[in-house]
Formats: C-alpha cells, structure tokens, sequence
C-alpha cells in the first residue's frame, strides 16, 4: 500500500473531498451546466467547481461537452466509471446516517475529557 508504485496510489482520492461526492449526486439525474452546478452547491466558489470538474474529467468521472452555439454552451455529465461511485456513495449516507449519533457522542466526550484536563 505504501510502495510508490503500488496502483493505489493514482486512486482518485478526490472522492472524499468536500465537492466531487456533492458534483457526483448534482449530475446523477443527467447532464447539466455551470451554472445549474451552482444552485444547489451554492457554498462552493466558481474556480473550486472549476478546479473538481477538471479533476474529475482528468480521472474519467465525468464528461465536458462543448456546444458550438451562441452563446456557448458547456454540459457535464457523468460517465460509466463515474456513475459506479453512486453506490458507494449510497454506502455512505447509510453508514453516517446510523453512526452519526455515535460518533458526535465520541467527539462531545472527547472534548469534555480534554476540558476536564485543561482546568
């Protein structure tokens, strides 16, 4: 897993980022523009999503299709390799949605332990 030439190390990692999971499920229904990318992921800057969308084109997630009309017209949309992290994405809203109770239970004694220490 560590040895540099290890084929786990070009692994798109991007996928626990904050914005390709989000990008993931925006494009899941079908193809869409910028600025229908930018509704609902009003929290993300244009040159972060521009900086994902490229980096997920890069790593075959997505497709950027230009149109030759006036004005221009650019779409994304998913592709097959794209589309097979939906379900792991899926994997994990289930696992956060049952364990999310346990783990802010974890984070609020910790704190408290570290308060308890600090006094």
């Amino acid at each position: 897993m560590f040895d540099p030439v290890c084929p786990s190390s070009v692994m798109p990692f991007r996928v626990g980022d904050k914005w390709t999971g989000m990008v993931i499920r925006c494009l899941e229904g079908g193809p869409r523009r910028f600025t229908e990318l930018r509704v609902p992921l009003t929290a993300v800057t244009p040159k972060v999503l521009s900086e994902t969308l490229r980096a997920m084109e890069r790593d075959g997630l997505l497709t950027r299709t230009s149109y030759d009309e006036n004005p221009p017209r650019v779409e994304y949309a998913l592709t097959p390799l794209g589309r097979s992290l939906i379900p792991l994405l899926d994997a994990a809203r289930v696992w956060s949605e049952t364990h999310l109770p346990h783990l802010l239970a974890a984070r609020r004694a910790h704190e408290e332990s570290l308060g308890r220490y600090a006094s």
